[in-house]
């Protein structure tokens, strides 16, 4: 039999799983109504502990209901992914080799879209 340990899902995926569950949501959501959306058999204290570190990071925001808080998303999956970008290029003292190598091993399709932003200036 394996240890809890050995079962731990990977390091995200429980972040991931949770932001799902609230982009697809019309409404706020409690921890209750997250663990629910997630249909795993996650404690509703380690959800709460998901959304906590997930408002700390600036990722969802809440409001009080009841004696708790409901969760909503700030941005949508490509704006999160945008800025998970960001922060790994903030990471390194050398942007330019960065996004040099970045660029380096982009596919024909994708330089040709990243291009084509620039020029229009659309961000």
């Amino acid at each position: 039999m394996a240890d809890a340990k050995d079962e731990r899902r990977p390091a995200g995926e429980l972040e991931s799983s949770v932001m799902a569950v609230l982009w697809a949501a019309d409404a706020p959501r409690t921890p209750g109504q997250v663990q629910l959306g997630l249909g795993t058999g996650l404690a509703r204290t380690t959800v709460t502990t998901i959304l906590t570190r997930l408002h700390g990071k600036g990722v969802v925001e809440r409001h009080r209901q009841g004696r708790g808080y409901a969760y909503y998303p700030v941005q949508d999956a490509h704006g999160l992914t945008a800025r998970r970008m960001h922060v790994e290029l903030d990471r390194d003292t050398d942007r330019e080799t960065v996004l040099a190598r970045f660029v380096a091993q982009l596919t024909p399709e994708d330089e040709r879209v990243l291009r084509g932003l620039l020029e229009t200036g659309e961000r």
